[in-house]
């Protein structure tokens, strides 16, 4: 039984966004390792920004700067 665990970070993704990434990934362990998409299973974690660090700063911090600067998300 595949287990697939897709994290991202809580920003909004929509139901219908989340439904296309568990069929996606799905669709992919079906076409490239012809597994059983009746025992897939698919996990999506939504981590806080406050709880993801890249570079040693959090996900919050580094969405703040960026919009500092005139950036978007």
């Amino acid at each position: 039984m595949p287990y697939v665990n897709i994290r991202i970070t809580r920003e909004g993704a929509t139901a219908e966004q989340k439904l296309r990434l568990i069929e996606g990934a799905t669709q992919l362990l079906v076409d490239v390792l012809g597994k059983d998409p009746a025992t897939t299973v698919v996990v999506i974690d939504e981590v806080e920004t406050d709880n993801w660090g890249i570079g040693g700063s959090t996900v919050t911090e580094l969405r703040a700067k960026t919009r500092g600067r005139g950036g978007g998300k």
